[in-house]
């Protein structure tokens, strides 16, 4: 039997460490998965905070729409896009708690059903939610009334698994239709009705809801909510807004529907403008607009767009235009900024201060419902 020499011994007790911490990070990574993941048949869910949905994350990456990308590249508004969705969900929590229920984005319709869907009706596409093309084109012709569409699953837990408890489907529609009347050709607008594009909107739901129990996993008495939204004129510096929502509980019945009285409106008001909505939050934003005018000798502009719920106002996002030559001009005048915001901007709703030359943004400001204080981030 040969003895082992020192050389021998060294490897021995390499080999023993290398596989006692092989070990350890073996347990140890495994109980950090166990503690800091919340594993549900192979999915995990974010961390919960107060206020806001857990959301579900699948092979370690966010679990992402079925149609993802359809709403940013349909709505003919940018505000619309961002507004459309974020409003959705506030109006979800009214309806599926953040503390009883999971988001999850939608993964019951297809990129290619909802594509069907914002089509044209016609031979070829019995699932299309617009009017057949009826060949006018003038202010006669048959409009494209939905934009587009999208959809928000909400989860609960079942043992090891997640269910589908309940849907919110929104539905955006348009005010004014643009439209070529040849192939590259001038861009004519059909401004839509009030009236038409809601007696529209109450037509179709029916023909959304059917198509969303037709998918697989989408039960007969799954709880789905529509709500439908106005979206803004193209060219408007304020987003749409949600108009009424009605829920289905089965089938394709839909209950009476329920008014949301939601108004964006841009600071300063046009002179036409003489409805008493945004009258308070005009005066103040003026007064701060003079303040920072008189501040700085480069102003190019200052506008806000003042979001309402019933009348009052709920949140006002300010944008100031200027232009910098040195980053402590930029400091200074944000300094400045968050002061005069304090001073005339209303209190005790969230405020958001971009401040920014051209195309490229030098700092945001932002005051959250109930503080005293802004917190600003200036940008290199």
């Amino acid at each position: 039997m040969k003895r082992i020499g020192f050389r021998g011994y060294i490897a021995i007790v390499v080999g023993i460490l290398i596989i006692a911490v092989g070990i350890l990070y073996f347990f140890n990574v495994n109980r950090v998965t166990l503690t800091t993941s919340k594993k549900t048949s192979g999915v995990q869910l974010t961390q919960s905070t107060p206020g806001q949905y857990q959301t579900v994350i699948k092979n370690g990456r966010y679990l992402v729409s079925a149609a993802r990308g359809i709403t940013s590249t349909s709505e003919t508004n940018s505000l619309d896009v961002k507004n459309f969705e974020s409003s959705l969900l506030d109006l979800a929590k009214t309806h599926f708690k953040t503390s009883s229920y999971i988001f999850q984005e939608g993964q019951y319709l297809s990129s290619s059903t909802v594509s069907s869907l914002l089509e044209r009706k016609s031979s070829s596409n019995s699932d299309g939610l617009n009017p057949e093309d009826n060949g006018k084109t003038d202010s006669s012709r048959n409009p494209i009334y939905v934009q587009t569409l999208t959809e928000q699953d909400f989860m609960t837990k079942d043992g090891d698994d997640l269910k589908l408890a309940g849907m919110v489907i929104g539905v955006a529609m348009n005010t004014q239709d643009e439209y070529q009347k040849e192939q590259y050709g001038a861009t004519y607008t059909q401004n839509i009705s009030d009236a038409d594009r809601i007696a529209y909107g109450k037509k179709i739901a029916p023909e959304i809801i059917k198509k969303v129990r037709e998918q697989k996993g989408v039960d007969s008495d799954t709880p789905i909510v529509i709500a439908m939204y106005a979206n803004s004129k193209t060219d408007s510096l304020a987003p749409g807004n949600f108009y009424a929502e009605s829920t289905s509980s089965s089938g394709t019945d839909l209950k009476e529907w329920t008014s949301i009285n939601q108004k964006s409106i841009v600071l300063p008001k046009e002179s036409t403008d003489t409805s008493s909505l945004g009258s308070e939050a005009n005066t103040s934003f003026a007064n701060f607009k003079n303040d920072v005018s008189n501040f700085f000798p480069n102003i190019a502009g200052a506008t806000a767009v003042a979001n309402f719920k019933s009348g009052t106002l709920s949140s006002m996002k300010v944008t100031v235009t200027t232009q910098f030559y040195s980053q402590t001009e930029i400091e200074s005048f944000a300094t400045y900024v968050s002061q005069s915001a304090l001073k005339y901007l209303p209190t005790n709703v969230p405020i958001r201060i971009i401040i920014k030359a051209a195309n490229e943004m030098q700092a945001i400001l932002i005051r959250n419902s109930g503080d005293k204080t802004f917190t600003t981030t200036i940008l290199d």
